[in-house]
C-alpha cells in the first residue's frame, strides 16, 4: 500500500489541467467517493496493526495534497476568469479618443469658480415656471412685451405656467423662502420663442447673481463685475457700465467690456467701438424685494445676469450660436485643450 500511496502522490503532484472540465474530471478521479484515494481508505482495514499507524499518516497527507492541488489549480483558472472578463472582446483595436467637456460648460464652470472666491454659492429651479416667479414678483408690469406670446413659451395656452424666460425666477423663490444676507449665483438653461439664427436660438443658458444685505451699494455692484472682467478675460481688461432699463432693477445698467481682439482699438467683432457688451445689471428694485417679503427699507442688494453663450463666444471667438447645440464633434475637438 505504501508503493501505491507513494505512485498517487507523484501522480497528483504532476496533475495539469487546462479547463474547468479536465479540473473536475481530476477531482472525481481522485476525491470522489469512489476515487483512488477513496478506495485506498477502502482497503485500510487490511492493513497490519503495526503498520496503520504509519500508513493512515501517509494517507492523510496524500488527501491533503490532492485537495491543495485542486485548490491551485481551481484558484488558477479563477484569476485567469477575472483578467478575461475585464477584457472588451467588441472593442475597437484602433484607439478610442475620450470625450471632454462642452465649451459652455468650460464657460460656465468658470463663471461659478470666479464668483464662488467672493463668496457666492450656487441655487438652481424648476425650468417650468408659474407666472409669478418670471414676471409678477419681478416687477414686470401686465402689459409687459416679455409676456407676449412671440417671446415666451407657455405651456399648453395656459397663460400662468410656461418655460422661464431667465433664471431670474430662481431668484425670486430664493428671496421668497431665505432671509438675507443672500449672495448667490443661478445658473440655467431658459427659453425664448425667438428665430433660429447665428445669433439667437430659442434656448441658451445663463449665469445670473444676486447679493442683498444691508448697505449694499452701486459701488459693491461695480467692483464685483471689474473682478469677474479680470479673471475672466484679462487682467487689462476695463469696463464701462452704460445706463439701461430692467423691470426688477433701479438703478440698471448695461456692462461692457474693452474688445478682447483688438485690446478696444476697434475692429469688426466690437463694430470698431473697442467695446463688447456681456451683461445686464443693477440695484434691485425695492418694489421686488417687498414681493418677496424683504423689507426693503433695511435691506438693499444687487444683481446681474450674463448669457453663458455671449461669454464663450468671447473667450472663443465662436461666430455661430447654432454650433454649441448641433453636437459637431468637428467643433468640438478644438476645446480638447480647453479641458
Amino acid at each position: 500500500m505504501k508503493n501505491r500511496i507513494n505512485e498517487l502522490l507523484e501522480e497528483i503532484n504532476q496533475m495539469v489541467a487546462s479547463n474547468q472540465e479536465e479540473l473536475e474530471t481530476l477531482r472525481i478521479k481522485y476525491l470522489s467517493k469512489k476515487g483512488q484515494i477513496s478506495e485506498l481508505f477502502n482497503d485500510f482495514r487490511n492493513v497490519a496493526n503495526e503498520e496503520k499507524r504509519e500508513v493512515g499518516q501517509l494517507l492523510n497527507e496524500l488527501k491533503n495534497s490532492a485537495q491543495d492541488k485542486i485548490n491551485d489549480l481551481k484558484e488558477a483558472f479563477s484569476s485567469s476568469a477575472t483578467v478575461e472578463s475585464k477584457m472588451d472582446l467588441t472593442r475597437s483595436a484602433d484607439p478610442i479618443k475620450l470625450g471632454t467637456r462642452h465649451p459652455l460648460s468650460l464657460v460656465k464652470n468658470e463663471i461659478i469658480d470666479i464668483f464662488s472666491r467672493i463668496g457666492f454659492t450656487i441655487t438652481e429651479g424648476p425650468e417650468i415656471e408659474d407666472d409669478w416667479h418670471v414676471f409678477g414678483a419681478l416687477n414686470f408690469p401686465p402689459e409687459h412685451p416679455a409676456r407676449d406670446m412671440q417671446d415666451t413659451f407657455f405651456i399648453e395656452q395656459n397663460p400662468d405656467v410656461l418655460l422661464r424666460t431667465h433664471t431670474s425666477s430662481v431668484q425670486s423663490r430664493v428671496m421668497a423662502h431665505k432671509k438675507p444676507p443672500i449672495r448667490m449665483l443661478f445658473p440655467g438653461r431658459v427659453f425664448r420663442n425667438e428665430a433660429i439664427s447665428y445669433r439667437a436660438h430659442c434656448f441658451f443658458h445663463q449665469v445670473e447673481g444676486l447679493y442683498i444685505d444691508k448697505d449694499v451699494s452701486f459701488a459693491d455692484l461695480k467692483q464685483a463685475l471689474i473682478y469677474f472682467a479680470k479673471e475672466m478675460f484679462g487682467e487689462n481688461t476695463e469696463i464701462r457700465l452704460r445706463p439701461s432699463y430692467f423691470p426688477f432693477t433701479e438703478p440698471s445698467a448695461e456692462m461692457d467690456i474693452s474688445c478682447n481682439i483688438c485690446g478696444g482699438k476697434g475692429c469688426p467683432f466690437c463694430k470698431h467701438t473697442g467695446w463688447v457688451e456681456i451683461l445686464g445689471c443693477g440695484m434691485v428694485d425695492p418694489n421686488v424685494l417687498e414681493n418677496c417679503g424683504i423689507d426693503s427699507k433695511i435691506y438693499s442688494g444687487y444683481a446681474f445676469g450674463m448669457g453663458v453663450e455671449r461669454i464663450t463666444n468671447l473667450k472663443y471667438q465662436v461666430k455661430d450660436l447654432r454650433m454649441f447645440s448641433e453636437n459637431d464633434v468637428r467643433f468640438l475637438e478644438q476645446f480638447e485643450s480647453a479641458y
